[in-house]
């Protein structure tokens, strides 16, 4: 089950702390910015959970590729915020970026 699999469940608290960081934004970003970095955190263990209902590991793998370009957009997105001041830089969030990307990265190679 999905549910079981590191990789969604640091993605669901990944989510989590996108949606609490987020609602600090502006609100001339609710439909933009705010939106995109959203669904694309969404789209992590969203795609992770597709996956692994799948008939295969050969599709399993084809999902973890699209969570981890998810992962990508979501890190450009939060660069675009900081740079714009809407938010810092913080540790926390990017090493469990980095642990999300490092375990993607692991479960790909092994399919």
């Amino acid at each position: 089950m999905y549910e079981n699999l590191k990789v969604w469940q640091e993605s669901m608290e990944l989510v989590e702390i996108i949606y609490q960081l987020t609602s600090t934004f502006p609100d001339e970003e609710k439909f933009s910015l705010v939106s995109q970095i959203r669904r694309s955190a969404i789209s992590i263990p969203s795609n992770i959970a597709e996956g692994k209902g799948r008939n295969s590991d050969k599709e399993f793998k084809q999902f973890l590729f699209i969570a981890r370009g998810s992962l990508f957009e979501l890190r450009t997105q939060l660069e675009i915020a900081r740079r714009l001041n809407y938010i810092t830089s913080n540790k926390k969030l990017k090493n469990k970026i980095i642990a999300i990307e490092s375990m993607l990265n692991s479960f790909i190679n092994k399919l």
